[in-house]
C-alpha cells in the first residue's frame, strides 16, 4: 500500500474530512488531496504530526511493514526474467534493488530476489557475473541471521561458500561451526506422519521429493570424489567415481543429460578430446528436452516439471563456453571438433 493510500485509509477511519486533517496540519486541503493521490508527498517534517493524527506511527505510515503476497512475488520474478531476456541482466538488478528498498523488510521477497538474481548470473551466461557477488553477499549476510530456518540456512551456505572462494578458509570454518550438528527432519517427520494416517498422496509428494534431493546430494558427492582422485592421481578411483555417477543418474530417472556430465567433467580435467567430444554427443541433443517427472513412478506427484526454459538457458551457456572458453581450447579446432559444431547449433 502507499502512502497515499495510507492517509486516506487512516484518515476515513477516524471520519475525517482532507479539510479537517489538513487543519490539524497547518497545510491546505488541495495539499492532502494531492498526497492521496500520490502526485506530491508530505513534507519530511510534517511527517511525526501526520502520524500522530491520524493515529499511527512512522513505521507504518510508511509502510516499512509492509508485506507482498507470495502471488506477488512470483509476478516480480517473472517480471525480473523478462527484464533480463527483452533488456540486461544489469537492468533486472536494478529493478530488484528498487523493489526490495520499496519493502525493506519482506525477507520473503529479498530471498527470493537474490536468490534468483545470483543463479540468473551464472544461468543467462554473463561476461563477467563475479562483479555482483561483492553487491549479493551482504543480503546473503543479512538473511543469515534469519528467524526462518529455510531463509537462514540456505544464506549461511551462500556465505560460507562466498568465503571459501575467497580462500579465507578460518571465516569459512567459523560459519560452518555454527550450524547445528544435529536437526530433526521435518519432511521426514511430517512423511511419516501422513502415512500412519493413510494420507498417501501428502506423503508420496514428500517421499518423492526427498528421493530428488539424495539424488542431488549424491550426484555431489561423487563429482567431488572424482576431482580429489584425479587430483591426487588416483585416475581408476576417479572414473569409478564418473561411472557410478552414471548409473545412480540413470536409476534414479533424472533428466536425459544428466547422467553424463560426470564424464564430461573428468575428460575436460584430464583434456581429453575424444572423451569430452564423446560425452557431448549424448548431452546436447536431449539438453533442450523437457523433463517430465511425473511419468516416472519415483516421481509421480511432482507435477509437470517442464524445464524447457532452464534447459534452452543450459544449452546456450554450454554451447557459447565450447565456443569461446579458454577451458575448451584444447579440441577446438580439431576435425572431430568440427563435426560436433553443427549438433552445438540445432534447434530445439
Amino acid at each position: 500500500m502507499k502512502l497515499g493510500e495510507i492517509i486516506r485509509e487512516k484518515r476515513k477511519t477516524l471520519s475525517l474530512t482532507q479539510e479537517q486533517l489538513a487543519d490539524y496540519l497547518g497545510v491546505s486541503a488541495p495539499a492532502v488531496h494531492k498526497w492521496e493521490k500520490g502526485t506530491t508527498y508530505p513534507d519530511i517534517t510534517t511527517l511525526p504530526a501526520l502520524a500522530r493524527v491520524l493515529r499511527t506511527d512512522l513505521n507504518t505510515l510508511l509502510s516499512f511493514q509492509e508485506e507482498l503476497t507470495d502471488e506477488e512475488i512470483a509476478r516480480f520474478l517473472e517480471e525480473l526474467d523478462r527484464m533480463i531476456s527483452q533488456e540486461s541482466y544489469d537492468a533486472a538488478f536494478q529493478r530488484a534493488m528498487d523493489q526490495i528498498h520499496q519493502y525493506p523488510t519482506c525477507e520473503k521477497l529479498i530471498y527470493t530476489a537474490i536468490f534468483y538474481l545470483d543463479g540468473a548470473r551464472f544461468l543467462h551466461g554473463l561476461p563477467n557475473p563475479d562483479a555482483y557477488t561483492d553487491r549479493l553477499i551482504p543480503f546473503y549476510e543479512s538473511m543469515s541471521h534469519s528467524q526462518t530456518p529455510e531463509i537462514r540456512d540456505a544464506a549461511l551456505a551462500m556465505c560460507i561458500a562466498y568465503h571459501r572462494n575467497r580462500k579465507d578458509f578460518t571465516r569459512a570454518e567459523e560459519l560452518i561451526n555454527t550450524i547445528p550438528s544435529t536437526r530433526i527432519d521435518k519432511e521426514e517427520q511430517l512423511a511419516t506422519l501422513y502415512t500412519q494416517q493413510e494420507k498417501w498422496e501428502d506423503a508420496q509428494r514428500l517421499w518423492e521429493r526427498r528421493i530428488l534431493q539424495s539424488a542431488t546430494e549424491l550426484q555431489t558427492a561423487l563429482i567431488h570424489l572424482m576431482e580429489i582422485a584425479e587430483k591426487e592421481g588416483r585416475p581408476q578411483d576417479a572414473q569409478f567415481c564418473a561411472d557410478t555417477y552414471q548409473q545412480v543418474s540413470s536409476l534414479l530417472h533424472v533428466t536425459q543429460w544428466i547422467p553424463y556430465t560426470a564424464k564430461f567433467q573428468l575428460a575436460s580435467l584430464r583434456q581429453d578430446r575424444a572423451a569430452c567430444l564423446s560425452a557431448l554427443r549424448h548431452i546436447l541433443p536431449v539438453l533442450k528436452e523437457p523433463w517430465t517427472p511425473q511419468t516416472c513412478p519415483l516421481y509421480r506427484h511432482m507435477g509437470d516439471g517442464d524445464l524447457a526454459a532452464l534447459a534452452q538457458s543450459l544449452y546456450d551457456r554450454i554451447t557459447d563456453d565450447l565456443e569461446h572458453s579458454e577451458e575448451f581450447t584444447f579440441f577446438r579446432g580439431s576435425p572431430e571438433y568440427e563435426q560436433l559444431r553443427p549438433l552445438l547449433r540445432e534447434e530445439g
